[in-house]
């Protein structure tokens, strides 16, 4: 009687069982208060509901930086990264001296915009009343932190000159604006982006604006930073335009991914933008035009397929 049970079972997982395994794939995003996770998330969804036979997950990680050395490892297969961390990972320059990542793109995402924050009541008025102030630089790992390095020491301020450079992520950020343990955070993220929202809502911001010089001198420093205007009313009770910097996003992968998924990925990208765009309104930026116009690095085999397909104008320097 044991015998017919178990085979009776056997035969119901024969049943049951899927004619094959799904392959994993792992994107690796950023913290849970940024655009990089939702929109990760829904990329994962979107390839779990549409590509046979592959399964995807958005893991939480420190962001850009990291997400490059995930891609090298093997431990991400897809991962989306600010475009100067990716040009310098690609290149093996900056923060990858001598760690060249062996990476292609997919294309640009939408662009970043560094946001400085303080609360309402703060006497900083100007990047330059940061010296001497406790301020989040972002989390170790991440593209905030290199932008806000680029942006401080490209304008005479280095970590030397704060009170304190805290290295917190963004929902840490802003809980330690909220009560009052930092004087100004630095995020580096598609806006508007909900842990500044819920800041907001739990206590009265500003935002700092860069002066026309303070742009121009990142821009100097870092070349692929682009002027950049935060609409008014992004977050509550900040009711005007914060000149800034922008910075385009990328989905990047492996140089050696197989070409039909890197094709597959970059046409349901492109087809199903609506369901991105549901779920964060930074990909109201994810079109062809952006893709190609601001990839900072070569685009994959797989998705310069894509992209002819749709009789798209590819640029040389998009071409590996």
């Amino acid at each position: 009687m044991k015998l017919l049970t178990a085979c009776a079972v056997i035969g119901v997982l024969a049943v049951s069982a899927p004619a094959f395994a799904q392959q994993q794939l792992s994107i690796a995003t950023g913290g849970t208060g940024g655009a990089y996770y939702p929109i990760g998330g829904g990329l994962a969804e979107l390839i779990t509901e549409n590509l046979e036979g592959y399964s995807a997950v958005a893991e939480v990680t420190g962001a850009s930086v990291e997400n490059m050395a995930l891609v090298h490892q093997g431990a991400a297969d897809f991962a989306i990264a600010l475009g100067d961390t990716v040009a310098q990972a690609y290149t093996g320059t900056g923060a990858f001296d001598g760690r060249q990542v062996d990476i292609l793109s997919l294309g640009a995402l939408y662009p970043n915009a560094v946001q400085i924050v303080v609360p309402a009541d703060s006497d900083i008025q100007g990047l330059a009343d940061l010296a001497g102030k406790r301020v989040s630089v972002g989390a170790p790992g991440s593209g905030t932190e290199l932008n806000a390095q680029a942006i401080l020491n490209a304008n005479g301020i280095t970590y030397e000159d704060l009170a304190a450079a805290q290295r917190l992520n963004f929902n840490e950020t802003a809980d330690a604006l909220r009560d009052g343990d930092i004087d100004a955070g630095i995020w580096s993220v598609g806006p508007p982006t909900s842990s500044i929202m819920s800041l907001a809502v739990a206590r009265a911001i500003r935002l700092i604006p860069l002066s026309e010089e303070e742009i121009a001198a990142a821009k100097e420093v870092e070349p692929i930073f682009a002027n950049y205007v935060l609409p008014a009313n992004s977050y509550e009770g900040v009711d005007t335009e914060t000149p800034t910097v922008g910075i385009p996003n990328a989905l990047v992968v492996s140089a050696g991914m197989d070409e039909e998924l890197a094709y597959q990925v970059t046409k349901l990208l492109h087809e199903q933008v609506d369901y991105l765009r549901a779920i964060h309104p930074a990909a109201n930026d994810t079109t062809v035009e952006f893709a190609l116009g601001a990839t900072p690095i070569p685009l994959h085999p797989g998705a310069i397929r894509y992209y002819e397909e749709v009789g798209a104008d590819i640029p040389e320097n998009a071409r590996p």
